[in-house]
């Protein structure tokens, strides 16, 4: 076994020299292909004018009806299809896009969040000797480079440390992490570097200590994935192309060639789904980027056309920020199946993931319990025995489908290649699939340049190398300062506003309502524990959203973050967004329900409900039982069985608590697992056994009941605010 390994350090060092070489050279061409200032080529480069401000979705949708006809249409509104839209639209390209949902409802906005080459596709790039990985690694990391240049608000390098626990593993990952630092050439973010087991423990003291040798750490980036997909997009409206969000492709129009005869597509016939209207929009190319539904648009054009697609799901999971250090992620890079696992620190919590298994393809992809434990059973190799891993402590789980290439040769996809490919049928649709976010901007130009050459459309190179986004432009570290100073903004409210809207974020603060307190000034938060304000709702609507669901998941993060707090937030967004687009008291109502759904099976609510339910076995000791009867009994006053709103309000009236009902009915609402609006003396006792082995934390109600039986005993008055506990 020695010897294996021995071997495996000697062929990453030998295929390490080979890839040197090839990262030379290709680094060689890069800067002679790029120049120094990439950002001062863009600026020059680009004619089109850009606008100050976007234009609202009604004259989008009107802009469309309108026009005769398109250079170029898009459909997809993910990363790669508003890629496709931006430059396609700095080119002097007349341009439109159409997404039946919104802007990164999809896989954009279900990433591991990383701005990445990829570490393991360059193990395996050198391990097989494929020259093509290489290239996909090298395109990354010139992207990666590219991406935090034009939009710095929403991204940053982020250290993440490789933990080593086997004294061969010492220099078989450092060659490794060292050769990843030298294809990178100058747009190295930070040099790697390795630490003692002391000084890794320093960093990450979380980290499982036995066997621990030391650690090595390299960089990549970190982005906030959905609002970095919208700031491409308000980007390419800003610079006048047509985007419209909830507009659904229901056929290809096609138009017979003169010369040869051949039908060949023009256009598409679509359908406004906010307002049912169906319209035809021409266009000279019509360029399919919509990921994971990538052969579907394929089959519009041709129902005999094999699928080039096999979509893989991945799954996420999000803990409380203390799992982590606030600025240092870890990769997990050999799991029990031979996955790779990252740890990351992300928006104050912790994100972890990610799988990799078969999937079919789905509009509301939901995570499973399975996978939820496997990441949770890696997580735990990984920390000390003195952090009790919980599967309680799983604010949110989202699920994401990757559009990957298919391999005829591949027995699973893990081996498939993150490379995209660039096909145009007989009919002339463009289709780009494959590909990774990072590399959504080289996606888009390989695209255009495809649909130039096969359209003979009349534009020059590809501009957006170094083109800013929407808010990149006059932001600075330092720009939550003035808005703490000028607006009376709490900091950490500040901060966020800064790093979500860039230079944008004055005009949200200008908008923010003033609180009637002395401080903060302006600035009422949607839920306590985190930075998101009301104003945020107001300017989302300009942003284009539609739906609650728009807002608690990709113009805030909320869902993605601690689901019960964007489940108590929904009603107040519901209510500023009625009066922003006239909505009825019914449709306010169908809005609330399509998201509270949308939290249970999509953002893994429903497993909490699930897990409650699993752990019906009590297991409580009869000591425990005893004292939990008690407990219940002192809000059940008449022996009903059940506890209701009314006998909680009762008991908190009685020292002195005043808790909203709405705020009650959701606490209740928690644990009432038959739903018929009473919490059952079984059900009480199935949270609590449920709390003592870990899968359910932080519930409300069994806080609450705790604490009010102590103050009945002390007559103290209490907070009974959400102790940050989980699903």
């Amino acid at each position: 076994m020695a010897f294996q390994k021995a071997v495996k350090g000697t062929a990453l060092i030998g295929g390490g020299a080979i890839a040197t070489v090839f990262g030379l050279s290709q680094f060689s061409q890069y800067r002679n292909k790029h120049g120094t200032f990439v950002h001062v080529q863009a600026a020059e480069a680009v004619t089109v004018p850009i606008k100050n401000h976007f234009p609202t979705r009604e004259e989008q949708i009107l802009a469309l009806q309108t026009t005769s006809e398109f250079d170029v249409l898009v459909i997809g509104g993910g990363a790669t299809g508003c890629g496709c839209a931006l430059d396609a639209v700095t080119r002097g390209l007349k341009t439109a896009l159409l997404e039946r949902d919104d802007f990164s409802s999809g896989t954009s906005s279900r990433s591991t969040k990383l701005i990445h080459g990829g570490v393991r596709y360059l193990q395996k790039a050198i391990m097989k000797l494929d020259f093509e990985q290489y290239k996909m690694v090298k395109e990354a990391l010139e992207e990666r480079a590219n991406l935090l240049e034009i939009a710095p608000h929403l991204s940053a390098p982020l250290p993440i440390m490789l933990p080593v626990y086997k004294w061969w593993q010492v220099p078989y990952y450092w060659f490794g992490i060292k050769l990843y630092d030298m294809v990178a050439g100058s747009q190295c973010l930070k040099s790697s570097y390795f630490l003692s087991k002391s000084r890794a423990l320093e960093h990450f003291p979380m980290l499982r200590k036995d066997k621990l040798v030391g650690a090595i750490v390299y960089y990549d980036g970190q982005h906030n994935d959905a609002r970095m997909n919208l700031a491409i997009a308000l980007t390419a409206a800003r610079y006048g192309a047509a985007t419209a969000n909830y507009a659904e492709v229901l056929r290809l129009l096609k138009t017979r060639d003169p010369a040869g005869g051949k039908a060949r597509v023009c256009g598409v016939r679509c359908r406004d789904v906010l307002t049912g209207q169906e319209f035809d929009v021409k266009a000279k190319c019509v360029i399919n980027a919509t990921g994971p539904f990538t052969d579907s648009v394929r089959k519009m054009d041709d129902q005999e056309v094999s699928n080039i697609c096999q979509p893989s799901a991945g799954v996420h999971i999000v803990m409380p920020g203390y799992y982590s250090p606030d600025n240092m992620g870890l990769l997990d890079p050999a799991t029990s199946d031979g996955r790779v696992i990252f740890f990351l620190p992300w928006e104050k919590m912790t994100i972890a993931g990610t799988t990799d298994s078969p999937t079919d393809v789905t509009s509301h992809p939901i995570p499973t319990e399975e996978d939820i434990n496997f990441i949770l059973n890696e997580v735990r190799n990984y920390l000390s025995v003195d952090v009790e891993v919980r599967r309680g402590d799983v604010l949110a789980a989202w699920s994401g489908i990757r559009p990957l290439v298919t391999d005829p040769n591949s027995k699973d996809t893990q081996s498939i290649s993150r490379n995209h490919v660039v096909t145009i049928s007989d009919s002339g649709l463009v289709t780009i699939a494959g590909g990774k976010w990072t590399t959504y901007r080289a996606m888009a130009q390989d695209t255009i340049d495809a649909a130039i050459q096969a359209h003979e459309l009349k534009a020059g190179s590809s501009r957006t190398i170094g083109l800013q986004l929407q808010g990149a432009e006059e932001w600075s570290p330092t720009l939550y300062i003035r808005l703490v100073q000028d607006y009376g903004l709490e900091s950490e409210v500040a901060q966020h506003l800064a790093s979500t809207y860039g230079d944008k974020a004055f005009e949200v603060a200008k908008i923010a309502q003033v609180t009637g307190k002395r401080w903060p000034i302006v600035g009422k938060r949607l839920v306590s524990e985190f930075p998101y304000i009301e104003a945020e709702v107001v300017y989302g609507v300009k942003e284009y959203a539609r739906t609650a669901v728009d807002m608690i998941s990709r113009r805030t993060r909320l869902a993605f973050l601690n689901v019960q707090a964007a489940e108590e937030a929904l009603p107040r967004i519901v209510d500023i967004m009625g009066k922003e687009l006239n909505w009825s008291e019914q449709k306010k109502k169908e809005e609330l329900e399509a998201a509270k759904k949308f939290l249970y099976y999509e953002m893994g609510y429903k497993v909490k409900s699930d897990q409650l339910a699993d752990s019906s076995e009590i297991t409580l000791v009869p000591s425990d039982i005893e004292r939990y009867k008690k407990r219940f009994h002192m809000f059940d006053k008449d022996k009903k069985g059940f506890i209701t709103i009314l006998d909680v309000q009762r008991v908190l009236e009685s020292i002195n608590v005043q808790i909203a009902e709405n705020t009650l009915h959701d606490i209740l609402n928690e644990v009432d697992l038959n739903k018929n609006g009473q919490v059952e003396l079984n059900e009480f006792l199935q949270l609590m056994s449920a709390i003592q082995k870990g899968h359910v934390s932080g519930s409300r109600l069994a806080v609450l009941m705790k604490t009010a039986e102590e103050n009945l005993r002390q007559r103290v008055v209490i907070s009974v605010d959400r102790s940050g506990g989980g699903l």
